[in-house]
């Protein structure tokens, strides 16, 4: 079986900091690979991946702004799809421009779908309802319009995150893109009122919500913004919390930090909204709660939750090696649906 990986070109895969679909695309891709599959990987040219790296793209246009970004999904989608047919399967999680494509090739084309950006994107999906094979990320993202093949749990390399029963410090964290949807400020807002630190860690995204909503309670003693962190930082960050705030102002398809947090034995604080409660395992692994209050109120019983119990979860639900396993499923069933027609 040979498989074709398509990645985005945003960010390098895997990302050094940011990129939450280039990682997904690079955990499925090292995880088939170590199956003994032939993987090729469709990404920027200075990605990294034991399988066969191709592409047209030198770096993504996120890390250098010279890049127009149209001209590079362009070049870069053509690009893998003129090579569609040396392959068995072509995996996309690029999203729906690649769908496009997908009555051009005789190569059975998958689509994660990690997220719709506008419902005004789903008439794409609906046009190749009959020719893709449709996978959501959580149950709670699947549109009624669609026809899914089936719901894979994104999946994450445990070996990169430890296992902290006993953290030292003393700190709420937030990690994750500083953006109205992700609730910084009313992270901010539940760690003032539980009287904690709160610690805050991603990409600016929106730069006048950060200036208005964050910036101006970032005082390096209570309230820190430590930037962007790669993966040995983040290692550490969530494995010394007490908890991850994650207060989403929106249907969040899935959340990789709060499966992050799990696996290195963090419990997580959410609002009760998107795939929360398909991720957490309410007042075993964390809370799921309706308001900033509600939030603050929990954290006294965080010392409840046992550490131990959300790695187990994580790794019984989130892990790189269930999602790959699903996965080859799914390429196995298409393949032999394929042979009998």
């Amino acid at each position: 079986m040979k498989i074709a990986i398509l990645s985005p070109v945003a960010w390098r895969t895997p990302p050094k900091h940011y990129g939450p679909w280039e990682q997904m695309a690079s955990n499925l891709a090292e995880g088939l690979v170590k199956k003994g599959i032939d993987v090729t990987l469709f990404a920027t040219l200075d990605s990294h991946t034991q399988g066969n790296l191709d592409g047209i793209v030198p770096v993504g246009y996120e890390e250098d702004k010279n890049t127009d970004p149209k001209v590079a999904e362009c070049m870069h989608i053509s690009y893998a799809m003129e090579k569609a047919s040396d392959f068995d399967i072509l995996h996309n999680h690029f999203d729906f421009l690649p769908l496009t494509y997908s009555r051009l090739i005789k190569t059975p084309m998958v689509t994660t779908i990690h997220g719709f950006s506008s419902p005004k994107i789903i008439p794409v999906y609906k046009r190749f309802n009959d020719i893709n094979h449709y996978v959501s990320i959580s149950n709670s993202d699947r549109s009624p319009e669609l026809k899914y093949s089936a719901t894979i749990y994104n999946g994450i390399d445990a070996s990169q995150f430890s296992l902290n029963l006993n953290p030292t410090a003393d700190y709420l964290l937030f990690f994750g893109r500083i953006h109205h949807d992700k609730g910084t400020r009313e992270a901010i807002e539940i760690a003032k009122k539980a009287k904690m630190k709160l610690i805050i860690s991603g990409i600016i995204q929106d730069k006048k919500y950060f200036e208005k909503n964050v910036a101006p309670f970032i005082n390096d003693d209570d309230i820190i913004y430590v930037g962007s962190s790669g993966p040995e930082k983040r290692n550490q960050l969530l494995g010394n919390a007490k908890a991850l705030l994650h207060p989403i102002n929106f249907d969040e398809p899935f959340g990789l930090s709060v499966a992050e947090a799990m696996f290195c034995g963090t419990p997580v604080i959410a609002f009760n909204r998107g795939s929360m409660p398909e991720l957490i395992n309410d007042k075993v692994t964390g809370f799921l709660v309706h308001d900033i209050n509600e939030a603050a109120e929990v954290i006294p019983q965080i010392k409840l939750i046992d550490r131990k119990q959300c790695r187990e979860w994580a790794e019984s639900h989130f892990s790189q090696d269930k999602m790959v396993n699903d996965y080859i499923q799914l390429y196995q069933e298409i393949l032999q649906k394929k042979e009998f027609f």
